[in-house]
């Protein structure tokens, strides 16, 4: 019996471990053996395996510029011309680029697109749209369908050619868990505990790569701000990223108060959920699953006007909406929930409701037929 393939692509198996191992074990369970091909310099390349995936360690490197990007296409074309894939679905700007061309130059099965935020949108750098949007245009005809995950995605990949539900298909992002989120199974005070903080301490959260485009610097000026009118408020800074050392560096010396960098976490759920507010301060975002994560929790969002952030934080329902680098408006809308604990657990509660709409496992049945409909 010959065997049915499918090859998962993405430029790091971190992203391919923190959104995708749901879906490959979807495509595994019925029947399909499912191979991934990614970098592990950043790690995760385990959980990958783990879930019972084949995978080919393939040197991409997050710039399109980077020398490396050679070595991975010669990589990639090696694998591709030594097996034959049923359905080839890449991720990320640079290993979906070359995996589109190299699965159509190898002759490979239909080819799907997942953009998790195109790097050309609103507002970005005119840079963004030559290199991108060239790339992206370049690459539809490569493409067999492309998925994308926010409203400004899908008007931008309608000018670029793609027809609806013939090759675009909108689908409510990776999905989450709600599961997760329910009355938890543990006993409260757990991270307060460990960082010796109260019940009746104001605990606002941020989940994000430490890298320029979360902009965790704006988030640390309105702090700043904050922090010197309230004493029983205090910021957790969840994960790692290039510019960790800097913001540690930034808080300590300019005196930052009560701000804890929680670094890498596996028990993202229990933060949120011993969390009051979450907070986003991107300039770009596909469709944040930490917001997701926190509207699941029935907690509040404070979050910038980018696309995918406003595609899930409807402003003064389920949220608060703030202008980039609006220091005051930002300091503003954290201190409006920090002193209103009535609003905070009813934006709670609407985004508690509308999140329905993104669960885990309607996003699986999403995918299962966009699967089924390349597959047959």
């Amino acid at each position: 019996m010959i065997s049915r393939k499918i090859l998962f692509i993405a430029t790091v198996y971190t992203h391919l471990a923190a959104f995708h191992i749901p879906f490959m074990r979807l495509l595994l369970d019925k029947g399909y053996e499912v191979h991934a091909a990614a970098s592990s310099s950043e790690g995760r390349k385990e959980e990958v395996e783990a879930a019972g995936i084949k995978c080919w360690e393939i040197p991409f490197a997050r710039s399109p510029f980077n020398i490396r990007n050679w070595e991975a296409c010669r990589r990639l074309k090696a694998l591709l011309q030594s097996h034959h894939f049923n359905l080839i679905h890449v991720h990320t700007p640079v290993a979906a680029f070359l995996g589109r061309y190299l699965a159509k130059v190898t002759g490979q099965g239909p080819v799907l697109y997942t953009a998790h935020g195109f790097h050309f949108y609103k507002g970005a750098p005119l840079r963004n749209w030559l290199i991108y949007y060239s790339a992206e245009r370049l690459a539809a005809r490569w493409t067999d369908g492309l998925i994308v995950m926010n409203g400004e995605d899908f008007e931008n990949a309608r000018r670029m050619g793609f027809e609806p539900d013939k090759n675009l298909f909108y689908v409510h992002g990776v999905g989450v868990d709600l599961s997760r989120y329910a009355l938890p199974s543990f006993s409260g005070g757990y991270i307060r505990a460990k960082l010796g903080l109260s019940s009746f301490d104001v605990v606002v959260t941020c989940i994000a790569e430490m890298n320029p485009n979360k902009n965790h610097i704006l988030l640390l000026r309105a702090w700043k701000k904050l922090a010197e009118r309230y004493a029983d408020c205090h910021l957790l800074l969840v994960g790692t990223g290039e510019l960790m050392a800097y913001l540690q560096e930034k808080v300590e010396k300019e005196h930052i108060p009560r701000v804890y960098f929680l670094g890498y976490r596996r028990d993202v759920p229990r933060i949120i959920l011993e969390s009051d507010i979450v907070t986003l301060t991107s300039k770009r975002e596909g469709l944040p699953k930490s917001i997701m994560e926190a509207m699941a929790a029935g907690r509040p969002v404070v979050a910038t006007v980018v696309r995918g952030s406003r595609d899930l934080v409807e402003d003064g329902c389920t949220g608060v909406l703030v202008e980039l680098d609006d220091v005051p408006g930002l300091a503003a809308a954290l201190e409006r929930l920090i002193t209103d604990p009535e609003l905070r657990a009813a934006m709670g509660a609407a985004g508690k409701e509308k999140i329905k709409d993104y669960s885990l496992e309607k996003v699986l049945n999403e995918m299962a037929a966009i699967y089924e409909r390349y597959l047959e």
